[in-house]
């Protein structure tokens, strides 16, 4: 969506990665049922947003929504983006990988993905439990400990 001067133009995204299905989860399909009923589109674009008479609400008008709709469930300083920030940087935490995260956000680049990748001490923790777990699969009990996974060792 882009405005232009007065009139708001409805345009393709950026790339052919912006258009997709994300399934959501299945705790959250009854609250964005709601949100399309109260307040979204029905039909073909499936507009998020619609506002009184038909339009998507203009940027100015949109920050007074959101402002209000923050008010009112008692939050404050978020910014609608930082919902799909958190989804993301929820998704990558839990296990999605980089071209799951792409294709979830719709997005063309690596690097625009990697934003939403950031470092936690419990997901690294996860990662070295993960590692021991399988360390003790591929590993008998019994056997000798030399410091390297059988087949990798090169000296």
């Amino acid at each position: 969506m882009s405005q232009i001067g007065a009139r708001q133009v409805i345009k393709a995204p950026k790339t052919a990665a912006g258009i997709r299905t994300v399934t959501f989860p299945e705790w959250l399909v009854p609250e964005v049922e709601q949100h399309f009923a109260t307040f979204g589109e029905l039909g073909g674009l499936r507009r998020v947003f619609v506002g009184p008479y038909g339009v998507t609400p203009a940027r100015t008008n949109f920050s007074k929504i959101w402002a209000r709709a923050l008010k009112d469930a008692g939050l404050a300083g978020i910014h609608i983006h930082d919902l799909r920030h958190t989804g993301n940087h929820l998704a990558a935490i839990s296990g999605a990988s980089t071209r799951e995260l792409m294709a979830r956000m719709g997005h063309a680049s690596v690097d625009a993905a990697l934003v939403y990748q950031h470092r936690s001490d419990s997901r690294d923790r996860v990662i070295a439990e993960s590692l021991n777990a399988m360390i003790k699969t591929a590993r008998p009990a019994n056997s000798r400990r030399s410091g390297h996974v059988e087949g990798t060792h090169t000296g």
